[in-house]
C-alpha cells in the first residue's frame, strides 16, 4: 500500500475506522436489544467484562512488549490470564445467567452474537493496528 497515493490511503483509512465503528455500534445496538426485547435487563450484566476486558492491556502492557509473544515477565503473565479471564466471562455470564433461567433463548442468543461482533470488532483493530498509521498497542 505505500506506492498508493496519500488521499487513496488516507481514504482507505477513514472506511477502515468506519467500519470498526459500525462493528462496535453493532454490538452496542444487539447488547441493548437483547435486554430491552425480553424487558430483562440482566443480560447487561456482561457489559462488565466488556469494560474490564481492555483494563489489564492498558495497566501492566508496555509499548515495547507484545502479547502475542512468549515473556518471562510476570507483569505481560498477569495481563494475559486477566484478559482471558474478562474474555471467558463474556461467554460465562449469558451461559450461566440462561443456565438460571434469569433469561430465555433470545436474549442469550442476541448476548452471545454481541460478544462475537466485539470480539470481531477487537480482531479487526489489531490488524489494524500492525500498520504504522495505528501503531496502539
Amino acid at each position: 500500500m505505500a506506492d498508493l497515493p496519500g488521499y487513496i490511503r488516507a481514504c482507505l483509512n477513514t472506511g477502515k475506522l468506519a467500519s470498526l465503528a459500525i462493528l462496535v455500534s453493532g454490538g452496542i445496538v444487539l447488547q441493548i436489544l437483547a435486554c430491552a426485547l425480553y424487558n430483562n435487563w440482566w443480560p447487561m450484566l456482561s457489559v462488565i467484562t466488556y469494560v474490564l476486558l481492555p483494563m489489564p492491556l492498558l495497566f501492566f502492557v508496555g509499548s515495547d512488549v507484545s502479547i502475542f509473544s512468549e515473556s518471562d515477565n510476570s507483569w505481560v503473565n498477569l495481563t494475559k490470564f486477566l484478559t482471558g479471564a474478562s474474555t471467558v466471562g463474556g461467554i460465562a455470564i449469558p451461559s450461566i445467567l440462561k443456565h438460571a433461567g434469569v433469561i430465555g433463548w433470545g436474549a442469550f442468543a442476541m448476548e452471545l452474537s454481541s460478544y462475537f461482533v466485539f470480539v470481531l470488532a477487537v480482531l479487526c483493530f489489531l490488524g489494524m493496528s500492525d500498520e504504522d498509521d495505528y501503531s496502539f498497542l
